[in-house]
């Protein structure tokens, strides 16, 4: 091999994917054990396993199906809205096992939201739910908000937005204005992590006890447990058995 050659290939490692192209994921840590769990003791006999913790890269365009639609459709109505930009409100796209997923900076989702019920182009009628994710080694960017939406005037057309705030702002605007019904999921996203939807009319526990230490979901909330009696043999809880690592 030449130097030229040999010069060539390293810098084609060196630039971004091609357009279309399926980028590689981006590994965020390891995975050890079966299950990944800590704390409660490893039974399974497969504690030595040890995995990558891959997570997709950021899609570069064309998107495939529908997907490039609805990125046009909304950098458009942004624009006409005039509150924001694509490049300001979106910080990258995922496009991962036939599903589509846009990154929004929190103070921007509000106007996104608005833009995907009402912009005849997009017309995403229905927000299905919205779920709490929490990545404790992810700096600044701890606790994720992920919101699922439909479109009943194309099709059942998908759409995802996941939005993220440091665990030491955990403060995301709400859209129960734009998506009454999400009043119940934004609750249990409170409830169960600790996000605090601003603007929200009545965020209130609705799974625990108002008075209940914590957010359960979080990944350091502890285990807890009770010991349990079985024919004369007692299981302790999960974080006080023994480990086979």
């Amino acid at each position: 091999m030449t130097d030229a050659q040999a010069n060539g290939e390293s810098g084609q490692e060196n630039l971004p994917a091609a357009p279309g192209t399926t980028p590689e994921p981006s590994r965020r840590g390891e995975r050890h054990g079966m299950f990944g769990s800590s704390g409660s003791g490893d039974t399974s006999g497969f504690g030595g396993l040890v995995s990558p913790i891959l997570f997709p890269a950021a899609a570069t365009r064309p998107y495939g199906s529908y997907f490039d639609e609805i990125a046009d459709a909304l950098e458009a109505g942004l624009a006409r809205q005039g509150e924001t930009t694509w490049s300001e409100a979106t910080s990258h796209v995922v496009v991962d096992r036939g599903e589509m997923t846009i990154f929004v900076e929190r103070a921007h989702l509000p106007a996104v939201a608005r833009v995907l019920r009402d912009d005849p182009a997009l017309r995403f009628e229905l927000c299905l739910g919205v779920s709490g994710v929490h990545y404790p080694h992810e700096t600044d960017r701890e606790l994720h908000a992920v919101y699922h939406f439909s479109s009943i005037t194309h099709g059942g057309r998908r759409l995802r937005l996941e939005v993220t705030c440091p665990d030491s702002d955990r403060h995301i605007p709400s859209i129960v204005e734009t998506y009454p019904a999400t009043t119940w999921h934004e609750r249990e996203t409170w409830d169960m992590f600790g996000v605090i939807f601003d603007g929200h009319p009545a965020l209130t526990r609705i799974l625990m006890p108002d008075d209940w230490p914590g957010h359960p979901q979080r990944k350091d909330y502890p285990l807890g447990g009770i010991p349990v009696e079985y024919k004369g043999a007692t299981i302790p809880p999960p974080d006080q058995r023994r480990s086979y690592n």
